[in-house]
């Protein structure tokens, strides 16, 4: 099986030119990324369990792998949800399907996000991890708008082995992150 195009793309490019600006002494120091986690909270789950389901099928068209659901960690009665109820979809990608994924989000998914002027850099913990925000499911090309009932968001998080927001950022800029401009934020 050959490696995904981003995949080779790191190893060729990515690596010698983060290992030259960060002043690395091993190619073991380079930042890489672990793994990409998609989360999809579904609010009106509370009221009917089978759009979990439709979450959990939704997610698993995007990434190409099995998603699950999530569930209430604790009741909160304003919101009338109880411990254990399913309330949200995610799904863990690593190896090649994450860079596959990556690949796709990056040269497919996010040009079709309407007015699209760049992703902002503000979704960085502190410990070297992105989280990105998006709004419409329909901006993947595997889900097709005439089966889609209620258009909902899901969070991507890139989880990196970088120890800071700036290894991540030129990371993540490097893979071809769309990052927006200053002025645009």
């Amino acid at each position: 099986m050959a490696k995904p195009r981003i995949k080779e793309l790191y190893l060729a490019e990515i690596v010698p030119s983060l290992k030259e600006k960060f002043q690395y002494k091993s190619i073991m120091e380079v930042p890489k990324l672990q793994k990409i986690v998609i989360n999809k909270g579904i609010g009106a789950a509370t009221a009917d369990k089978k759009l979990v389901d439709v979450g959990v099928e939704e997610l698993t068209t995007i990434s190409g792998q099995k998603a699950v659901a999530t569930y209430a960690k604790n009741s909160i009665s304003n919101f009338k949800l109880r411990e254990g109820m399913p309330i949200g979809a995610k799904v863990t990608l690593r190896g090649n399907k994450m860079y596959e994924f990556l690949d796709r989000l990056l040269s497919v998914s996010l040009p079709r996000v309407r007015d699209f002027r760049g992703v902002k850099d503000k979704g960085f913990d502190g410990r070297g991890n992105y989280t990105l925000g998006i709004k419409e499911q329909i901006i993947f090309p595997e889900i097709s708008i005439d089966k889609v009932a209620n258009i909902t968001g899901m969070d991507i998080t890139f989880v990196t082995t970088a120890n800071s927001d700036e290894e991540s950022f030129e990371l993540m800029k490097a893979f071809g992150m769309p990052f927006a401009s200053k002025n645009n934020n």
